[in-house]
Formats: structure tokens, sequence, C-alpha cells
């Protein structure tokens, strides 16, 4: 009975490896698509946001008024970011407590 008790637990222990690394394989992948996603959302974001921002200053009549529009996009680009920032936290986060399943 106790050969038998050992040769179950042997069994039940044998494929755990590959399973455990299949499991931890699958969760990066799908944690790096996500992280992957996200950056290239945020990348796609910004670059619109750089090339409005020279369109709106050529048109500009008065010293000030680019200074202003200046002024305006990188108080935007810094809200932007703080959002980002946490918006990409969150993703990583997840992608973490998928890792530790």
């Amino acid at each position: 009975m106790a050969e038998r008790s050992i040769e179950q637990t042997r069994k039940a222990f044998e494929g755990f490896p590959r399973r455990a690394a299949g499991h931890a394989a699958n969760t990066i992948q799908t944690g790096a698509k996500s992280t992957g996603a996200c950056l290239l959302t945020y990348s796609e974001q910004n670059v619109n946001t750089a090339f409005e921002l020279p369109n709106k200053v050529v048109s500009v009549k008065v010293l000030q008024e680019a200074v202003a529009l200046q002024g305006k996009y990188l108080k935007s680009q810094l809200a932007v970011l703080q959002t980002w920032a946490k918006e990409f936290g969150e993703v990583l986060q997840k992608s973490v407590a998928l890792l530790s399943r």
C-alpha cells in the first residue's frame, strides 16, 4: 500500500514542473502583450500630439500666442503623463498578479 501511495504521488508530481512552466510562460506572454499594447497606444498618442503643436504654432501672429500654446501643450502633456503612469502601473500590477497565480 505504501509503495502504491508513493507511486501515485510521484505520478502526480511528474508533470508539475512542465505544467507550471507552461502556465508561467502563458502568463508572461499575456502580460507582455498587455504591456506592449499599452506602450504602443501611449507612443501613438504622444506622436500625434507632438505633431499638432507645430501646426498650431505656425498659424499664430504674435509671439505671446506661441508661448501660450507651448505652455498649454506642456501642461496637457504633464496631465497625460500622469494618467499614463497610473494606467501603466495598473497594467503592470495585473501582469504581476497573473504571475503570482
